[in-house]
């Protein structure tokens, strides 16, 4: 490749920086790009030396630079390296040296998953800086990373992650053949992966995993899970998952176990509250008055004499209403958000109270419901809990409790048929795996002793991975 060759190449583009070089009456011509490759250890590793090296030894640079990531190259991969940071080197043979400049913010602590007593630090947008965090805690050879390119334009660096030995090889093979049917042109996050690894339901819960923990992906990978990490992103993904698994955190191996059975009831509890109080109160003050006593439904009806709307049209504007502070609240500034929310919620709450437009009552049950959803850290877990409350609402609304029972029934076989890989989105309570379900509600031992019991080998082996 001349100099008329990449002028042809690079356009207009004027961070691409390219020198036609006479070392040693040899030819040579250098290309790089100044904002991804460091400028400093271009000059003080690779210029420095090139310019004391004799002609020959321009026809073997694997050996001159031996303390440099340098590699032979083709032709038609030289773009290719340096939009990915590397030192271009074009004489007889075409040499790539890793020059990347520090793009990255760092490891930084989590943000979005609290740790309590666990690790602090947290995935970057670095993908050797996240591989390395697990290979920091997984100290083996059986830890296996399959490399591989997606993004017609992005061209986004992908890692497979899994455990030889523990891993059931068939999910490696889907996972590997999902990713090779991807065809887009860029791949910015891992939740471009998520939407095309995803099986295509309707039920709204998530069956893949994003964690910013190192430590909760390393337990993943123990499991005989398996791992994604997507350049660029500090996210990455753990499949397959099961309902259950959104009912645990990573802190929960690291306390006593009475305490963390108590907190996953707790989790289960405000699960089924976020879903089903909104619809239950719509139902005892609508349809079925006789459910509870006379004392108590008198108590509601005289908070919500002067109420013009219908109970339903009442919850819908209240449970909307939520939805629009809390996304403001994700939206603003930390510095301002948290005081917009609380202090919109104040205001409008006692001024919609006072109107005589919403019922005091109905403000507390759409605050329990709210803030029940607001226990799970999942984002995707948090959604679907959102849309099954306004459905069973809806269904209340419209047959009483009659409506609940076809909703709940309707829910459980959306779950029970759900599967993420060909494994059963309720395993191991549908079906029911007796080795795997002492650590569920109930939390037994700690995961790394756990794993070293052969009956779950064999259940690995036979595709359960819990």
């Amino acid at each position: 490749m001349n100099i008329g060759e990449l002028k042809k190449e690079i356009g207009h583009s004027k961070d691409y920086i390219y020198r036609e070089l006479t070392i040693d009456k040899r030819r040579i011509i250098i290309l790089f790009n100044e904002v991804l490759t460091s400028s400093v250890d271009c000059n003080e590793f690779i210029l420095e030396r090139i310019t004391t090296l004799k002609r020959k030894d321009f026809n073997n640079l694997l050996n001159i630079l031996p303390d440099c990531n340098i590699i032979e190259i083709k032709k038609e991969e030289i773009f290719t390296y340096v939009n990915n940071g590397f030192f271009v080197i074009i004489s007889k043979n075409i040499y790539a040296i890793e020059m990347k400049a520090a793009l990255d913010r760092g490891i930084a602590t989590t943000e979005n998953e609290l740790s309590v007593k666990g690790s602090k630090d947290a995935f970057s947008e670095n993908f050797n800086t996240n591989l390395g965090l697990i290979r920091r805690r997984i100290k083996t050879t059986n830890l296996q990373c399959m490399s591989l390119n997606i993004g017609r334009t992005t061209d986004t660096k992908i890692g497979i992650l899994y455990i030889k030995g523990i891993v059931d090889d068939t999910l490696i093979e889907q996972i590997k053949l999902k990713l090779s049917t991807i065809d887009i042109d860029g791949i910015l996050d891992s939740t471009y992966l998520k939407e095309n690894l995803e099986s295509k339901n309707s039920s709204f819960f998530p069956t893949i995993m994003s964690t910013e923990r190192p430590d909760k992906a390393c337990m993943a990978l123990l499991e005989g899970k398996a791992a994604i990490i997507v350049d660029m992103s500090p996210y990455v993904l753990i499949m397959p998952n099961f309902f259950i698994d959104f009912f645990h955190t990573v802190d929960d191996y690291y306390q006593k176990p009475i305490n963390i059975t108590f907190i996953r009831i707790i989790r289960l509890i405000a699960f089924i509250t976020a879903i089903f109080i909104p619809a239950l109160y719509i139902m005892v003050t609508t349809h079925n008055h006789d459910l509870i006593s006379l004392d108590v439904l008198l108590s509601l009806k005289a908070q919500r004499e002067s109420v013009p709307f219908p109970a339903i049209i009442e919850a819908i504007f209240m449970m909307i209403s939520f939805e629009i502070l809390r996304e403001s609240d994700i939206r603003m500034s930390s510095t301002s958000g948290s005081a917009v929310s609380i202090l919109g919620g104040l205001i409008l709450g006692d001024a919609a109270v006072s109107a005589g437009i919403i019922s005091p009552i109905m403000i507390i049950v759409v605050a329990i419901s709210a803030i029940s959803g607001l226990v799970f850290n999942s984002i995707e877990l948090v959604s679907a809990i959102r849309w099954w409350r306004f459905i069973m609402l809806f269904l209340a609304g419209l047959l009483g409790i009659w409506g609940i029972i076809i909703g709940t029934i309707i829910l459980f076989i959306r779950l029970a048929t759900l599967k993420c890989f060909g494994k059963h989105y309720l395993a191991p309570f549908i079906p029911f795996i007796k080795t795997e379900f002492k650590d569920n509600i109930i939390k037994s031992e700690n995961k790394g002793e756990k794993y070293r019991n052969p009956l779950i080998t064999d259940n690995l082996k036979r595709g359960h991975f819990r």
